[in-house]
Parts: C-alpha cells; sequence; structure tokens
C-alpha cells in the first residue's frame, strides 16, 4: 500500500517505510525528525511546473499529465519507489499545506498505475 502523510503528521507504525518526496527540504525539520528512509528528491515536479501549478485546483488534470511525462522521462528517480511499494508498505512524505492536490497525491496516483 502506499500512502502520503505531511511531514508535520507525526510517523506512526502503519506508515511502513518513509521517503521524502519533495524538491525542497520542509522548513524548520530536521532529518530525524521526519523519520524518512531516504530523500528522493529529483522524483519531485521541476521548479517551472512546480511555479506553473501554484496548487490551483482548476490545474489539476493538467500538472498531473505535464508531471507524469516528467517522469517517464526519468525512471530512474522513481522506480525505487516503485519496488518498495511492491514489497511493502511506504509512505510518500511531503510539506505541502495542500493535502489533496499535491506532488505526493500525484505520484501515488502514477506508482499505483504502474503496480497494476
Amino acid at each position: 500500500m502506499i500512502r502520503i502523510k505531511r511531514v508535520y503528521e507525526e510517523p506512526t507504525s502503519e506508515d511502513g517505510r518513509r521517503f521524502l518526496v519533495d524538491r525542497l527540504w520542509p522548513r524548520g525539520k530536521k532529518k530525524e525528525e521526519l523519520h524518512i528512509e531516504h530523500w528522493f528528491r529529483d522524483v519531485s515536479p521541476s521548479d517551472d511546473l512546480r511555479h506553473w501549478y501554484g496548487h490551483a485546483p482548476e490545474k489539476w488534470e493538467e500538472f498531473k499529465r505535464r508531471y507524469f511525462a516528467e517522469l517517464e522521462s526519468k525512471p530512474d528517480s522513481w522506480k525505487p519507489l516503485l519496488e518498495a511499494a511492491r514489497k511493502e508498505d511506504i509512505t510518500l512524505v511531503y510539506s505541502s499545506v495542500e493535502e489533496r492536490l499535491n506532488n505526493a497525491a500525484a505520484l501515488k496516483i502514477f506508482l499505483e498505475e504502474h503496480l497494476k
């Protein structure tokens, strides 16, 4: 199972392996506070795409399309996450205040499609 969780939420035993999937390090957080196994910085959307999207709900579908195209062009950035998800539960950790329409939510959809 793939879950997503904000970095500001407490880790739980249900999280499984935790991976940070943001381009920028979360403000005010130390590495040991996050309880992450690895920071997958390169799996996050490009700076240009992040700035274009700006968490505007009306851009969500186009954001996903563009983000998925970016991901397809760099499989080495996400295949380790896919392999981990095939073996056990993982949690994609993100820092966005937007809890539904963010890069971790899109990445979860992308990875779940590749798990099929």
